[in-house]
């Protein structure tokens, strides 16, 4: 408690690494839509951009049925095309996930068979909710990140199948 009496806010953090078998430039074609996030994110059936893409834009995203909200307001807060970093900042919507901001980045990297692949690192910070647990909180946040991860991998390595095959 704050000397006034009312409760801190409590935030957690946290950060994920996937490593994908594509190369950087399939796996940010994915990413750097933060018009387009469905594109990859399963739980996102929609999206509705306001303004154009730069730091600043607002993009309202319709969540699909099964999650305990139905709509999010999101703000572009950066776009790196050089470095391949995107962070974003939830804004408004009719959940929980307050003062949720988030940053991915891409890196290069050899996998197996001296393949190009590339290494996504996601963090993101968010305040506890009222009536949650951190563990709660990131358990939640977490299973969400994951499962986009696993996606944008899937769809990426299958992007990078059809490129080879394309080139050949």
């Amino acid at each position: 408690m704050e000397a006034n009496g009312t409760e801190m806010n409590q935030e957690r953090d946290s950060t994920l690494v996937k490593h994908i078998q594509a190369p950087v430039h399939i796996v940010w074609s994915l990413v750097r839509r933060f018009d387009q996030p469905q594109k990859y994110k399963p739980f996102i059936s929609r999206c509705v951009v306001k303004g154009n893409m730069e730091i600043g834009t607002v993009r309202e995203v319709d969540v699909k049925s099964g999650l305990p909200a139905t709509r999010s307001t999101e703000r572009l807060e950066l776009l790196d095309e050089n470095e391949h970093i995107l962070s974003m900042r939830i804004v408004g919507g009719d959940h929980r996930l307050k003062n949720y901001s988030s940053v991915i980045s891409l890196h290069p990297e050899t996998i197996e068979g001296g393949r190009i692949g590339t290494l996504v690192i996601e963090s993101f910070v968010v305040d506890v909710p009222e009536g949650n647990t951190n563990e709660e909180t990131c358990y939640f946040v977490e299973a969400l990140i994951k499962c986009n991860l696993k996606s944008l991998a899937d769809i990426s390595q299958r992007l990078a199948v059809q490129d080879t095959t394309a080139s050949t």
